[in-house]
């Protein structure tokens, strides 16, 4: 077959030294390509410690002086492409290492036809079967997809690991195609221990494949199971899976054994484990009585459990009988025998019973023991409450303290083993009081803190999937106050047989060799067993072309005949392993595999690879063309692996077209094309970003995307990688997320996803809910005194805000219950505070977190602790003694409250006497807070006194008080009133002062009433409203003030106490001197043209004196250039004024006043409106009035009016530019009279006449309007608003020009302010 062969290696596989066996290969090819091996992609590997170049060293070398090539990972290369290596390719004589190549594991690999390279030493076989990577997920058609970008991070470790998986391909299967005959192949088979549930029917599966179809049939411990004899077994159609039904009767477990499955054709047999038949057991637990367990307060305690085996074992939990789960701490635990340790019991234990539970799983039934009962002998019969948080408890309950002891395991040492793999797990559990503490430790080095975790309160150590290293001496660790004690276990680690090399089917084309290896390792060290087509190698017939070398089979010159299916069986006391794999002698043309004219679309830039899968045997050459071209792909942006596929390395848009790949071996040629596609890639160019929010506002996240057109884009989002659930309170949109009223379960991670059929890119924000803290909870109290108590609480959440401060409150249940009061705030830093107690309270705390989004809800409250009584130490405050007639005295005082009563029965003893008499005390008991003494003097003094009293005893003696009887209306008025006048609004009076026995009372002020009587102006009416002025009680002169000049006043003074008034004083007559006006109302400006302003004004409201004219200043401005002032004076009597503007552009500023003997009043300020357009000029006023010539609907009518004579004129010019004469007779009805001298050719002429404009009036600046010629004019109809305009423009209606007086002397230019001349002089 174009191969030269040497029958003798030059060098023997030495299993020992783990060297690998070489044997002379000479190809004879001329083109001497490299087409040593093939590699299969597996789907998943891990590197398990190994780098790349590690990985890389650790392979053999070519000797006999071959060419080795090794491609080195590029750590950069985008996640799409593969990371290949060829790792020798020899062209000389000598040995031939295999050449990697990488490939889809479902396309099926053909082998080539030279000799099969030799196998890595056991030791670097075993490293690389561990490394197990990821591949990156594959995105739309076939393309390699780009990993996904996360907030522009770059891709993690793993990712750069992906790139070295054709270095798992040196083992993995190769695969025919299923037309192709091939022996058989175990697919799926049960498991080695297989057990089931005794309800349902047994189901022990077994499929297979090859061709021809297999046919199957099954052993039964070892012997040959014959299905047909009996009738509840079937075997599937098409399959070798056995099905027993029970549905007619029978018991499952008479169908227990060993099983194992033969598959077989003609070209060999197939076997699978063997699967170990087991029915699962739940059996009832044994009826017994158990009589209540005695133990002493402190003792140690173990319940046990002792469940019924079941298979497989059950899950054990206790609980009381009335289903409540027993609260487990580090005092109490189950261990993981399922019995209950108690490391000392207390009196709380014998609140409850104690049943053990048993779940099985196939059943799903839960059995239940008896339950214990406990009686425990104490020595402090009660169980108060309170002495559960004491600090020293055991003490305070009379409980001896020990040292710890070990309950399980016991003594000092004890041995476990633990197979390879497998959870190892450690306990130990100890008594003593106080409760110990378990600690735990390895001896000579530490915890593997990868795999090490505590579990049970620190009481078992598990370590998962165990290794050799885990072996060693573990000792665990017991303390309390009173001492140690120690516990060693000794832990050995064993393994059943674990693969280092699975053998792997094996493809030959006539005349090729190769090898099956099996290399398995496991303490004790694994025996090896070869079967051919199930039957030991060693009775199978002999074969001239195989040997046996221990763990290797070596192939020469394979033929047809050398087809079949071998097993290994590799075995300890542990456990066995089983594989199967198959020779196949091939000699097939070349064939593609994939789907023929395949389209790839892929993403710009990216490194992608075209597949191109087929078989043949020999294997055969594959080239790649493009568009046709006769040249050949590879080298440049091109590489082509040996499984044929090609690599484009960045792919451009040049890269575009049709790519055909062309398989040939000696027996024939195939090839296939593929049309590639180039799209641009999917990129999030604004990515949501971090936010902290409050809770309750409104939150955007923003993601904005660009794609290929061509592509569908679909924007989604993840919360804390999970599809997010957009909701009522969420908004999604193209390019953002909104979310409303944000809540604390908003908080976390969002991930814009941006994909395409072909790429996807990710950006995370992360969102930080602000929000009020949760409730403290476990709130303890301890340290419990007569007047104080430590209270002790677990912070909530803060909800990442810190909490700032705590709030501490409490209730008392005697006075008002119910109702909480705040006894104390404390920072946030603190959970544990003294509170200060008062006496013959029963407390109930409870503590509000407060941040600063708010306060959380109070948690929940404490247990009740009640102080002794004992007497008052304060008495009530704020007392009082006020009459509230003439003739008592009402005594009046703050009650105490819960905190002060200190104990039950709260009074008060209430004192009074005369202060001047000093006569014997006066006192009364009052359960209340007022007492009311009557038949009192007028306003007495008297010394008061209010004493706490309760069962316990008095307060201590309390200070006096000051208190005064009721007051009476005072008996005299002020003497020797005198009135000064100051100025036109304020006077100054003086009084003498009453007599202390005539107030009847407090003195509280002095009271003038004024009022004013007429105005010095005749016929203006005043308003003779009293007002009052008021002056301290210890003052004898005051002012009054605000009060209206140029008037008539009177005036009277009275004195004021608690009563009210006293008689009133002689009345006093002042006249206020004349004052300066108030500014003049409704001042107004108006501007009629653009040459004139005309101002009015009314008189001042508030005259203040004779007037005497007003004062008129006004300047010019244009916006910062202002020109010079103008004064102007006027008679007292003249209202308005006009302005003859000399400057058509500014504005004025008007500044007007009124004037008396005085002076000038207020004044008050207008400026004229902004310049009108000049072709319209208006009329300003300061009431904001518009003239109708201003009004949008008038200009728009205007307007159109002006449009319609504007036609007229171009119609008329059109007919005089034909003859200069206007038909007349064509538009009437009526003919010309023989009068009319234009009737001769039935024409008038246009004469220039007819275009004069209508004259108006003239407005002068003294504000009187000049008629000019004739009353009836068109500005009359422009102003009437009665008149119409038809449609063709002509003016119908009646002449009403009726105007009120104001507006005729308004100073109106019916020029400027009638539209309809202007339309007329346009005519």
């Amino acid at each position: 077959m174009g191969v030269t062969r040497s029958r003798e290696a030059r060098n023997y596989f030495d299993s020992t030294q783990g060297r690998a066996a070489v044997f002379s290969l000479r190809p004879t090819f001329r083109e001497k390509k490299d087409l040593a091996g093939i590699l299969l992609r597996p789907k998943s590997a891990s590197w398990d410690g190994l780098g790349p170049k590690k990985c890389l060293a650790s392979l053999p070398t070519c000797p006999h002086g071959g060419r080795l090539r090794r491609h080195w990972m590029n750590q950069t290369m985008a996640p799409s492409g593969e990371r290949l290596i060829d790792l020798c390719a020899i062209w000389d004589a000598g040995v031939y290492l295999p050449s990697a190549a990488c490939n889809r594991a479902s396309s099926g690999v053909a082998r080539k036809r030279l000799n099969e390279a030799e196998k890595l030493s056991s030791v670097q076989e075993a490293q690389l079967k561990r490394l197990e990577v990821t591949r990156p997920r594959v995105l739309g058609s076939r393309e390699r997809g780009q990993v996904p970008r996360m907030a522009r991070q770059p891709p993690p470790p793993w990712v750069h690991a992906a790139f070295l998986l054709c270095l798992l391909s040196l083992g993995g299967a190769i695969e025919i195609p299923m037309d192709l005959t091939q022996p058989p192949t175990i697919t799926k088979q049960s498991v080695k221990d297989h057990i089931v549930d005794p309800r349902d029917n047994i189901l022990i599966e077994c499929e297979a494949k090859g061709n021809p179809a297999p046919s199957f049939h099954w052993t039964r411990n070892s012997r040959f199971f014959n299905i047909a004899k009996d009738p509840r077994v079937s075997m599937r159609r098409r399959s070798g899976t056995l099905v027993i039904d029970f549905r007619s009767g029978g018991r499952p477990e008479e169908y227990e054994g060993e099983y194992q499955c033969f598959a077989r054709n003609k070209f060999g047999t197939a076997l699978s484990n063997r699967i170990r038949l087991q029915v699962s057991k739940s059996p009832l637990w044994p009826k017994e009585n158990l009589d209540p367990v005695v133990v002493q307060e402190g003792a140690p305690l173990t319940l046990q459990c002792n469940p019924p085996p079941g298979l497989p074992s059950p899950v054990i939990f206790w609980m009381s009988s009335s289903m409540e789960p027993i609260t487990q701490d580090k005092r109490v635990s189950q261990g993981h025998n399922g019995d209950l340790y108690f490391s000392n019991v207390m009196l709380q234990d014998m609140q409850t019973d104690y049943s053990c539970n048993a779940r099985f799983h196939f059943t799903h039934t839960i059995q239940q023991k008896n339950p214990f009962t406990l009686k425990v002998l104490t020595n402090h019969p009660y169980n108060d409450s309170s002495l559960r948080n004491h600090p020293d408890m055991y003490s305070a309950r009379g409980v001896a303290e020990r040292t710890p002891s070990f309950m399980y395991p016991q003594g000092t040492a004890s041995s476990q083993m633990v197979l390879r793999g497998m959870d190892l797990l450690l306990e130990c559990i100890a008594s003593g009081v106080p409760t110990p503490d378990i600690a735990w430790y390895k001896k000579g080095g530490d915890l593997p803190s990868d795999k090490a975790k505590f579990e049970n309160f620190n009481k078992a150590l598990r370590i998962t999937n165990v290794s050799e290293e885990d072996s060693g001496e573990y000792f665990c660790l017991a303390s309390n106050k009173m001492g140690s004690i120690r516990h060693t276990i000794s832990v050995r680690v064993k393994a059943a047989p674990y693969w280092l090399d699975e053998p792997k089917n094996l493809i030959l084309a006539p005349g090729e060799d190769g090898r099956l290896v099996c290399r398995a390792n496991g303490n004790p060290k694994p025996t090896v067993q070869w079967m051919v087509n199930g039957e030991p190698l060693q009775s199978a017939p002999p074969n001239p072309n195989r040997e046996v070398a221990g763990d290797t089979i070596i192939f020469r010159d394979t033929q047809i005949s050398s087809r079949a299916v071998y097993q290994c069986n590799t075995s300890n006391e542990h456990g066995y392993l089983l594989a199967n794999a198959f020779v196949s002698v091939l000699d097939v043309p070349p064939r593609m595999l994939s789907p023929r004219n395949q389209l790839i679309r892929v993403i710009l830039y990216n490194r992608t690879r075209l597949d191109c899968p087929f078989f043949g045997s020999p294997i055969p050459t594959l080239r790649w063309f493009k568009n046709g071209q006769g040249s050949n792909l590879d080298g440049g942006n091109y590489h082509v692996y040996e499984n044929g596929s090609l690599e484009i390395k960045m792919i451009r848009k040049e890269d575009q077209g049709i790519y055909t790949c062309v398989a040939t071996n000696i027996l024939g040629k195939a090839e296939n094309q593929v049309r590639l596609e180039v799209k641009d890639p999917t990129r999030i160019y604004r990515m949501p970003e971090d936010q902290v929010a409050k809770r309750g506002t409104t939150v955007q996240l923003e993601c904005r995307v660009k794609h290929d057109p061509s592509l569908k884009l679909t924007v989604s989002w993840l919360k804390d990688d999970e599809p997010l659930y957009i909701g009522n309170r969420m908004k999604k949109e193209d390019d953002s997320l909104t979310i409303f009223g944000v809540a604390e379960r908003d908080q976390g991670s969002y991930t814009c996803v941006a994909s395409t059929e072909l790429d996807q890119d990710l950006a995370k924000a992360y969102l930080t809910v602000l929000g009020r803290p949760d409730r403290p909870r476990d709130l303890e109290l301890t340290d419990l005194a007569e007047r104080s108590v430590r209270l002790t609480w677990i912070p909530g959440d803060a909800n990442n805000s810190p909490i700032t401060d705590y709030v501490v409150q409490f209730e008392e249940d005697q006075f008002q219950p119910g109702v909480w009061h705040d006894h104390s705030k404390y920072p946030g830093s603190v959970n544990s505070a003294v509170l200060r107690l008062s006496p013959y309270v029963n407390y109930q705390f409870r503590v509000i977190a407060i941040n600063e989004v708010g306060s959380s809800h109070p948690s929940l409250p404490s247990e009740r602790y009640r102080t002794s009584g004992a007497p008052p130490e304060s008495n009530p405050g704020d007392v009082k003694g006020e009459g509230t007639r003439k003739n008592n005295m009402e005594i009046t005082w703050t009650p105490m409250n819960a905190t002060s009563a200190f104990g039950p029965n709260l009074r008060y003893i209430v004192k009074w006497r005369r202060r001047e008499t000093r006569e014997a005390w006066n006192n009364v008991t009052v359960w209340g807070s007022r007492y009311v003494v009557g038949q009192t003097p007028v306003y007495v003094p008297y010394e008061i006194r209010v004493q706490a009293e309760n069962d316990f005893g008095k307060g201590p003696e309390p200070e006096s008080v000051i208190g005064y009887s009721g007051e009476d209306y005072p008996r005299a008025a002020p003497t020797e009133v005198k009135v000064r006048v100051m100025n036109s609004t304020a006077i100054s009076l003086q009084w003498n002062r009453v007599y202390s026995d005539t107030v009847q009372g407090q003195l509280r002020e002095y009271r003038a009433y004024y009022w004013r009587e007429s105005s010095l102006l005749k016929n203006l009416w005043v308003s003779q409203k009293r007002q009052q002025a008021s002056f301290p009680g210890d003052r004898l002169r005051g002012m009054v003030s605000r009060l209206f000049p140029y008037s008539n006043y009177k005036l009277e003074m009275v004195v004021v106490n608690g009563r009210g008034d006293g008689p009133r004083s002689e009345t006093k007559e002042f006249t206020t001197p004349e004052g300066v006006p108030s500014a003049p109302r409704r001042f107004r400006v108006r501007q009629p043209n653009l040459e004139t302003i005309n101002l009015e004004w009314d008189h001042p409201e508030h005259p203040n004196g004779i007037m005497i004219g007003y004062t008129l200043k006004y300047v010019a401005f244009n916006g910062t250039k202002v020109g010079k002032q103008i004064v102007e004076n006027f008679s007292p009597n003249q209202t308005k004024f006009t302005v003859q503007r000399t400057d058509p552009v500014s504005r004025y500023r008007f500044t007007l006043s009124a004037r008396t003997q005085v002076g000038s009043g207020e004044a008050v300020t207008e400026e004229s409106p902004a310049p009108p357009n000049e072709a319209t000029p208006t009329a300003a006023y300061t009431n904001n009035q518009a003239d109708i010539a201003t009004q949008g609907w008038f200009i728009g009518l205007m307007c159109a009016i002006a449009l319609l004579v504007l036609i007229l004129l171009i119609v008329c010019f059109i007919k005089r530019s034909r003859g200069g004469k206007y038909p007349v007779r064509e538009k009437k009805d009526v003919p010309l009279g023989p009068e009319d001298p234009k009737e001769e050719d039935g024409s008038f002429d246009y004469s220039d006449e007819d275009n004069k404009p209508l004259q108006g009036s003239q407005t002068s600046l003294d504000g009187t309007i000049k008629q000019q010629e004739s009353d009836d004019s068109l500005v009359d109809y422009g102003e009437g608003g009665e008149g119409q305009f038809n449609e063709d423009g002509s003016f119908i209606g009646q002449y009403t020009v009726k105007k009120d007086k104001e507006e005729t002397e308004g100073n109106e230019s019916s020029e400027a302010t009638s539209p309809v001349n202007a339309i007329y002089s346009l005519a």
